[in-house]
């Protein structure tokens, strides 16, 4: 598999034109067993990830990542959702500050001071249920386009520590060109081997990863699914003692199963075991 290789430190022309987009999408699993419980773990996650509380956090990503917030608009949706878009601005480059190697981010806001224009920062929430099998689902879709010398992908520790998602898709790709100035294109400014190296060691412990890379087109796509499995942490208002061994493993089954086809995009055969 070819790997890109390091890339000095470019004398450009003038701006970055360089686009760096972040897109992850995050899912969280839940098994609530009445039509009443579904709707509680609704209005529930509807609370804990309102507009107001996902402004917060685009606001810690943009101190991140060094923006200056320009415009902020938020909505809270009926019956259920909630969506944010922030637009951010070039901030003066810090000495010293910057680095662009693959490394882990932040979990915190800490303060890496970039070259940023024309980017903007959004969440989209997508909770929902099945009336039949219990199951619940909640979605975030974020995305994180930056224009400049830093790479989003310096705000996926703080990302993927925020929601604790079961399961995570991250795409990250970089495109048009800026020049040096010898006028020679380049089409990427950071070395990028895998998502991976970008996600703290304890973070890729926990989880099972898989890579899917295109290095010719700097287009990156990595998938993680949650390794442990302990079933209380899926059950909405019920403990599983208070339930038999033979519906903690038919539950177990539904949970297991919903995860392995969202994480590998397809319907997975009936009768076939997780």
């Amino acid at each position: 598999m070819m790997k890109p290789k390091p890339l000095p430190k470019l004398r450009l022309q003038g701006f970055n034109n360089l686009t760096k987009s972040l897109s992850f999408n995050l899912y969280d699993i839940c098994y609530a067993v009445t039509a009443e419980e579904q709707e509680r773990y609704i209005h529930y996650i509807d609370e804990v990830y309102n507009a107001e509380r996902l402004t917060e956090i685009l606001e810690h990503v943009s101190l991140i990542i060094g923006a200056n917030i320009l415009n902020i608009a938020r909505q809270d949706y009926e019956p259920k959702g909630a969506s944010v878009t922030m637009l951010i601005a070039e901030e003066p480059v810090s000495s010293g500050r910057l680095c662009n190697g693959e490394s882990p981010g932040p979990w915190e806001g800490e303060a890496a001071v970039a070259h940023l224009d024309k980017s903007h920062i959004t969440v989209h929430t997508y909770p929902e249920s099945h009336p039949d099998n219990g199951i619940s689902t909640f979605r975030a879709d974020i995305d994180v386009s930056t224009c400049g010398r830093i790479s989003p992908l310096k705000a996926l520790n703080y990302l993927i520590h925020s929601f604790e998602s079961d399961i995570v898709y991250i795409d990250y790709r970089v495109r048009g060109f800026t020049r040096d100035v010898d006028g020679k294109k380049h089409f990427i400014d950071h070395q990028i081997n895998s998502i991976q190296n970008f996600i703290a060691r304890d973070t890729r412990e926990r989880y099972q990863m898989i890579d899917v890379n295109v290095y010719q087109e700097n287009v990156f796509h990595t998938k993680m699914l949650l390794k442990d499995f302990d079933l209380n942490n899926y059950l909405f208002s019920i403990d599983k003692l208070d339930i038999s061994p033979r519906e903690q493993s038919e539950i177990a089954r539904r949970l297991r199963r919903e995860m392995a086809e969202i994480f590998y995009g397809k319907n997975l055969r009936q009768g076939l075991d997780i």
